[in-house]
């Protein structure tokens, strides 16, 4: 199983509280995933370089309420606290993170769920962190582009190097 870090203790007042709002990193990798396939190939890129570095793994998914998985507590006419949305985030970045690299490899990733646009997650995240890694495009209504949005941003404000992962790249000195 994943260890998690839900942010590091930066909470919002009033509607958001108790939910993290930014990701806690110290040095490593930050991943930007949100569950597309591009980001899947990033994942195992972004494993790679932070396995041969011998540096730890972040793995942030920003998320809106329009975004999250339904929590198991969800029922017609209930909409449960932002908590338990942010638990079903991280329960599915987790399986999304086993599902990418196998349970072994998954084992000493953090991932972190931010309810935050995935821009200003990310680069927050990267502040503190060696190297940013994003997929090329995801699941965004610009996925059909060459570029996406989040990739876009962060590669406009990086707060950190930063590694865009073209489509076919999932792999160090793969040539494509």
């Amino acid at each position: 199983m994943t260890r998690a870090r839900q942010g590091d203790g930066t909470h919002s007042v009033g509607a958001r509280a108790d939910v993290s709002t930014r990701a806690a990193v110290s040095g490593g990798v930050v991943i930007g995933h949100d569950g597309s396939p591009d980001a899947d190939e990033a994942l195992r890129w972004a494993a790679a370089l932070a396995e041969r570095a011998s540096w730890p793994l972040h793995v942030v998914r920003a998320w809106h309420l329009a975004t999250a998985p339904q929590p198991p507590g969800w029922a017609f006419g209930y909409v449960p606290p932002l908590t338990e949305y942010e638990a079903a985030v991280l329960a599915d970045v987790r399986s999304d993170v086993v599902a990418g690299l196998g349970a072994e490899r998954a084992a000493v990733v953090t991932c972190h769920a931010v309810h935050a646009a995935p821009g200003s997650a990310l680069v927050d995240a990267g502040r503190h962190a060696d190297v940013l890694v994003v997929g090329a495009r995801g699941h965004g209504a610009l996925a059909r582009f060459v570029l996406g949005s989040v990739s876009d941003h962060v590669t406009r404000h990086p707060p950190c190097p930063v590694t865009v992962v073209p489509h076919g790249r999932s792999a160090l000195g793969d040539s494509g």
